[in-house]
């Protein structure tokens, strides 16, 4: 009999009351995005999701626990990825621990700049403030002819919620995508690793949310809301797009 495929999502944010009698959380966010609901074999689904509160310092624990997934996603954060807080040299401990493993690993907004500190790269504030809304960003004609089968286009437009960034590459990697305000939309580190600065998971109102939210706070001025929402509502992300390529490569 097949094996299942195991997966781990390392939540690295507290779901916020809205993402939770919405979506159901943000491990169910990233399910709908990653997993394959409705393919059943006879014994049910043919795959397995675990979550692990990372931000609680909850992680895999020992090679035997961590040796049982086939992939690992490291979600969003409020958090900065360049503090020295205990649950984040944690995280960076275990990511080393999944690189030699050679384990396959997909990181999104935070859990992007995360892999690449951990992988001996530097993060810190983004030279040109907030990205909020919808961005296009462009893919490297080498990343494009590498993934023939997803015929993914040169071009993306997807979500963005960050104001951190990917300063300098760890060695050995490779920039896969940029765009006008940030120089490492993606990159990819061997063929097991691979950061995405956006956010292929989030729908529009979750962005909406996390817009006004911000606001509340004193984080981003009334204009930048307003700006953000203008881009919301101006076009859509290429979210199937953004789904072939995140389960491509995860499930590759």
């Amino acid at each position: 009999m097949e094996m299942k495929k195991m997966y781990a999502v390392l939540l690295c944010a507290e779901d916020p009351e809205y993402v939770k009698k919405v979506h159901g959380g943000y491990f169910q966010v990233f399910k709908r995005l990653l997993g394959d609901e409705g393919e059943e074999d006879s014994n049910g689904d043919h795959e397995v999701w675990d979550s692990f509160k990372a931000l609680a310092g909850e992680l895999p624990k020992g090679d035997d626990e961590i040796a049982k997934y086939d992939g690992f996603v490291i979600t969003g954060s409020s958090q900065d990825a360049h503090s020295d807080d205990l649950w984040v040299r944690e995280l960076i401990h275990l990511l080393k621990k999944l690189n030699s493993m050679k384990k396959k690993v997909l990181g999104i907004c935070f859990g992007h700049q995360i892999l690449c500190r951990a992988l001996g790269g530097k993060t810190g504030r983004g030279k040109k403030g907030w990205d909020l809304g919808v961005t296009t960003i462009n893919l490297s004609t080498k990343y494009i002819s590498s993934q023939t089968s997803l015929n993914t286009p040169p071009s993306l437009a997807v979500m963005e919620c960050h104001r951190d960034e990917v300063r300098e590459l760890p060695p050995m990697a490779e920039v896969v995508a940029w765009s006008e305000k940030t120089q490492v939309e993606m990159f990819k580190y061997g063929e097991h690793m691979m950061g995405i600065q956006g956010h292929p998971e989030y729908t529009k109102d979750i962005v909406l949310h996390l817009i006004d939210r911000l606001l509340q706070s004193n984080l981003i001025q009334a204009w930048q809301a307003e700006a953000a929402k203008l881009k919301l509502e101006a076009r859509e992300p290429n979210q199937e797009a953004w789904k072939k390529l995140c389960k491509g490569f995860l499930k590759g």
